[in-house]
C-alpha cells in the first residue's frame, strides 16, 4: 500500500466534465475550550466513475492535474438513489 492519504468524502456537485466537488467533514476537540467543532471542507476532485450529487466516495491523493484538481475518485462507496419523477403541475395538465 502506498503513503497516498485516502479520504471518505460526499459529492456535493457534478456539473463539471470529469470533475466533482466533494465535501469533507470533520469533528474534533478543541484543544484549549474542550467544544466539539464542526468543519468542513470543498476538494476539486477527477471523476471517471460517473459519481452523482450525494454520492459517498473515496478519494486519493494524486499529482496536480490542473490548478485546483489534486485528488482522484478511487471508489464509489454508496450511491445516493436519483429520483426521476418530475411533479407534474396544474398548468401542464
Amino acid at each position: 500500500m502506498n503513503t497516498r492519504r485516502r479520504i471518505k468524502a460526499v459529492v456535493i456537485s457534478n456539473k463539471m466534465t470529469k470533475t466533482v466537488i466533494v465535501e469533507i467533514s470533520r469533528t474534533f476537540m478543541h484543544p484549549l475550550y474542550q467544544k466539539v467543532v464542526h468543519s468542513t471542507k470543498k476538494i476539486v476532485a477527477h471523476d471517471e466513475l460517473g459519481c452523482n450529487v450525494g454520492d459517498e466516495v473515496l478519494i486519493v491523493e494524486s499529482q496536480p492535474i490542473s490548478r485546483t484538481k489534486r485528488f482522484v475518485v478511487e471508489k464509489i462507496l454508496t450511491k445516493q438513489e436519483v429520483d426521476d419523477t418530475k411533479p407534474v403541475s396544474e398548468e401542464e395538465v
